[in-house]
């Protein structure tokens, strides 16, 4: 009997010749699975480890079931563009009384290349709560880089009534940035 599922690592094979019971079986690990080779038959698990795994998938089966598949991964931050631009942002999130955060980076800055996906995924967090933007100081005018007191980067910056409440230069690790980034939050939301 053989059965082969769709994920590779499930494959049961018997073949159970007379001869094949009294020779002993070695266990061989491969990739972190365990496969006891029979010498008539190949390769296979055998059916006390074939039934702990399928209890296994099942397990994992209905913990996926649990999870909240309508809130996003993460939201993607919208650019600003000019200082017209940016005025037109405090004016809707002032209107809606939302505080907003800006990633001001640089497209050749490693350290906001890597910090810019985990703001992503921080702003799915606060989806309703508030709004992300970026803004790349190498392709706006330097007018509003002066605005934004702009002198190192990654800086991101929490806005709120118009004006900006709190700041973040993010030199260090990208999770110890997130965490600073989340607590200034906190205390604005």
């Amino acid at each position: 009997m053989s059965i082969l599922s769709s994920n590779s690592h499930l494959l049961y094979r018997e073949q159970v010749h007379h001869r094949d019971l009294q020779q002993p079986q070695h266990a061989n690990w491969s990739n972190g699975c365990c496969s006891n080779m029979l010498k008539t038959c190949g390769f296979g698990f055998d059916r006390a480890k074939y039934d702990q795994l399928k209890r296994i998938v099942k397990r994992e089966c209905k913990a996926a079931a649990f999870w909240d598949l309508s809130r996003p991964a993460f939201v993607e931050m919208e650019p600003i563009t000019d200082s017209d631009h940016l005025d037109a942002v405090l004016e809707q999130a002032k209107q809606a009384s939302q505080p907003i955060v800006i990633d001001w980076m640089a497209a050749w800055c490693r350290k906001c290349i890597y910090l810019k996906p985990k703001l992503e995924k921080l702003a799915a967090e606060y989806d309703t709560k508030l709004k992300f933007y970026c803004v790349d100081v190498n392709n706006v005018p330097q007018a509003l880089v002066k605005r934004g007191k702009i002198s190192k980067m990654p800086t991101i910056q929490l806005w709120k009534d118009g004006e900006m409440k709190a700041e973040v230069i993010g030199g260090h690790k990208a999770w110890l940035v997130i965490e600073e980034v989340r607590e200034k939050i906190k205390n604005f939301v």
